[in-house]
């Protein structure tokens, strides 16, 4: 077998300082699974939040969802990042670069506040409502408020990445 003549799938990460799969940028292939898992992560913390029976159903699945997306997002970028090196200075890409480079403070925010959820309502919630009732009721409203402003906060700006991101590869196409 030549040695020159290797499969591109048998190089999954290939050359160039472009971080690739099977010969294409990694990129465009994880940035859908975050697309897809944040807002579904999202969702599920706001109905966890506001839904005891959905919260009992969803249990540790949030904040699996959560640290998913945790861990995908710095994958994202670090690949987002070496196909904007390939592509130089474009400034719809530098845009969409600075949208998605504030996603990771988000996606830990969503990983603490999902985890938190979950352990609270797992571990404390229903002894520190026989034994402090108030407390208890502080620490929902707490923990409600939080997953509200993550959760609306990481939506507007998955949605400002994707729009930007969709521009900056399709706007020249369309308009």
């Amino acid at each position: 077998m030549d040695p020159t003549r290797v499969a591109p799938l048998a190089t999954p990460f290939a050359a160039d300082d472009l971080i690739q799969v099977a010969g294409l940028p990694l990129h465009p292939l994880v940035v859908h699974a975050v697309v897809v898992l944040t807002p579904l992560t999202v969702l599920a913390l706001l109905l966890g939040t506001f839904w005891p029976q959905a919260r009992r159903r969803l249990g540790i699945v949030t904040a699996l969802g959560a640290a998913l997306v945790l861990v995908l997002v710095p994958v994202t970028v670090l690949a987002g990042r070496s196909l904007a090196a390939l592509l130089g200075p474009i400034p719809a890409v530098a845009r969409h670069q600075g949208f998605g480079e504030m996603l990771l403070p988000w996606a830990i925010a969503l990983f603490v506040v999902a985890a938190g959820q979950w352990a609270w309502f797992r571990f404390a919630d229903e002894r520190l409502r026989r034994d402090s009732p108030g407390t208890a009721r502080v620490v929902r409203v707490v923990i409600a408020v939080a997953a509200v402003v993550v959760g609306v906060g990481t939506l507007v700006l998955i949605v400002l990445i994707g729009d930007s991101g969709a521009r900056a590869v399709w706007g020249g196409l369309t308009g």
